[in-house]
This record gives structure tokens, sequence and C-alpha cells, in this order.
């Protein structure tokens, strides 16, 4: 592994790709903290594992497990399946994990970021996070790629690009006092200049309604493609994520892209709402340091948190009737890709979306 130290990415002509672009393989991270996954985290495992088969059919797939945890994830899941032992705090990789960036040739590196689960001690999720932190650098050094470096705390769902120039954020993310208190815009979009080769940066004051990690953006919004964006929808004006989705969709009209283009915005239903079980409930065990789990909280249910590999778009199912809407719409916006649900709900139960759970390693751009 080279620590590059003197440049930054964009000035050795590389760029953040976006999710539609090609991958060759795929990371996530074994569930088991007992404090955020119900019953010791047995249910989560047992998803996780079609998660894993189903990725594992369109990328090679490799999952990341705690020493304690490795011979039973080693037994759980199939053998063409790789199991590497890392350490980790919890499972959400995309947040925790490196950003991948492409130059011309497909040469990846990686970029580190700091994480502190979602705000530290002021408003962060668990304490410490210290293992979490370092699984940018071990990626990196697992597959021997460069790695920049950066102060800024930053996770993989906060920023959304079309890999022509463009990034979506928030600002309730971005900009929030236990991430980076007293960081501008301006400041922020130069470090996306600088490490993701971002042209124009596009702020949404708000993500999902209640979501845990603050409002990351991929809740709300995702690029199909250059120019084309779903946006996470409810016509149910007693839903407060209705004003949230609307002050978007109005935001996201008036404003271009960094090629000068309008968006093209598909609105995706949302599941009925949905809250945390009293059986949900009492089977997270409760141990200080980590965020307590309540009966009747809302769970951030969203079909736009997707999954784009390759050949194929993994989507969250709820079962609820708007499933089917969501399965019709996608093969509609991705009719190259074949279209896979998952049941989402145990994902839902530990705070994220099945997006938080994978992060993928960008092929060979040249065949796209």
């Amino acid at each position: 592994m080279e620590l590059v130290t003197n440049t930054t990415p964009a000035q050795d002509q590389f760029r953040l790709p976006a999710e539609f672009e090609p991958h060759q393989s795929g990371y996530l991270i074994w569930p088991q903290r007992p404090d955020n996954w119900r019953n010791g985290g047995k249910p989560v495992q047992k998803q996780l594992v079609q998660l894993a088969q189903i990725l594992d059919r369109y990328q090679t797939t490799t999952v990341l497990v705690n020493e304690s945890q490795y011979r039973n994830a080693r037994a759980m899941l199939p053998n063409n399946i790789r199991v590497m032992e890392m350490s980790s705090d919890d499972a959400f990789i995309k947040d925790t994990g490196p950003f991948y960036v492409v130059n011309a040739d497909s040469e990846v590196r990686c970029v580190d970021f700091q994480f502190n689960a979602w705000g530290g001690l002021t408003d962060g999720l668990y304490f410490p996070w210290d293992k979490d932190n370092q699984i940018s650098v071990k990626l990196a050094d697992i597959d021997n790629l460069a790695v920049y470096q950066n102060s800024m705390i930053l996770e993989g769902c906060s920023v959304i690009v079309d890999g022509q120039g463009t990034l979506i954020t928030t600002e309730e993310v971005v900009l929030s006092e236990g991430r980076n208190k007293n960081m501008t815009k301006e400041q922020a979009e130069k470090i996306f200049a600088d490490y993701f080769g971002a042209q124009k940066v596009i702020w949404l004051e708000e993500g999902f309604y209640l979501d845990e990690a603050g409002g990351d953006i991929d809740n709300l919004v995702n690029f199909v493609r250059p120019g084309e964006l779903v946006l996470s929808w409810t016509d149910d004006s007693n839903d407060p994520q209705a004003a949230i989705s609307q002050a978007a969709y109005e935001q996201l009209q008036q404003v271009t892209d960094a090629a000068g283009r309008k968006f093209k915005i598909h609105k995706m239903k949302l599941p009925a709402p949905q809250v945390l079980s009293a059986e949900e409930e009492q089977g997270v065990e409760s141990i200080n340091g980590m965020l307590p789990r309540n009966m009747g909280q809302r769970l951030t249910a969203t079909y736009v948190n997707y999954i784009t590999v390759d050949k194929a778009i993994i989507f969250p199912e709820f079962d609820d009737p708007n499933d089917e809407l969501a399965r019709q719409q996608l093969m509609n916006l991705y009719p190259e890709r074949e279209v896979v649900g998952i049941k989402a709900r145990e994902f839902l139960t530990g705070g994220g979306g099945i997006h938080t759970l994978v992060t993928s390693v960008p092929g060979n751009l040249k065949e796209s």
C-alpha cells in the first residue's frame, strides 16, 4: 500500500465514479453487536447471507468478520463467498470503508476520510468507533491500492455522484456539529473537488425524516444515470417526509448538473411508515455506548436505498403493496439490469438500509 501525501486525486486525474459504472468486487461486514441487532444478530445474519448470495451472482463478494464470529460466518456462508477476519465496530461498510476513485486507465485508488459513528460524542450512535475508522486503510492494504487521506469526517452514504462532475449531498450531515463543526460549504466543496473531481455540488437542506445517521442523501435521492434521478416520495401530507421530499423536488427542478442538464426526476413512492415493534425492541440488549432502540421509533424505509451492481439492481422489500410498484419502476428505469428484491426489515431494525451494507470496488471503465 502506498500512502499518497503530496497530491490529491484530482491532481492525479482520479475521480469518484458513479455507482452505475462497472464494478469488479464488493465487501460486506458480518453484523453481530447485540446492542444494535436483535437476538444477538442471529436474524440479521441470516438476511446478510441472502444478500451476499445475491451479490455474488454479479461480482466477487467478500464478507469481513470479527474474530469472535469467524467460525459462525464461515459456516453460514457458502464456500464461493470469501470470508476474511477484520475488526469492526458494526456492519455499515459503505459508511466506514474507503471511497474508491479511478482514472481513465481504470486504475483504482482509495480515499480515507474519518469516521466517528455519524456524529461523535455530540450525536453519534455508538462509542468507541476506532475499529471502523481503520477499515479504509486496511482494505487499501489488503488490495494493494494507493490511498489518500483527509481529516474531514465523511461517510460513503452522505454523497452521491453522476461520474461526470455532479455531486449531491445534504447540509444536515456534512456540516453537522458532530461531524465537521465550523466547516463552510465552500471548504467542503473544495475537498469534494480535490478528492472526487466534483465540478458542481448541489446541497439539499435535509435528508430522510428521522434517519439515524442524521439525513444521508442515499435514503432520499439516487442517480439512475447522468441527468436522471429517483426521489423518495409520499403523497401523505400528514407524513413529515412529504415536506422534505417536496422541498428536494422543487430545488432539484430548479438546478442543473455539472454539464448544464436539467434533471429528470422519478418519484418513488414510499412504503407505509414502518416502526420498531415491541418484540424487536426487547431483542436488543441495552449496553452503555450505544443509542437505545425504542418501540414505535420510525424506521428508514425507502426504495431509493437500493444497490446498483453491473447487471442488477437489488432493492429492499417491506411486505408492502408498493414493493411491486417499486419493482416495476426499477425495471423500467434499468431495462439492461435484472431487478432483484430482498426482505429489508431486519436491516432496518439496526438503523440502516441495504445500500449502507455494501461497498463495491470499481471495475474496467473502458468496458462500460
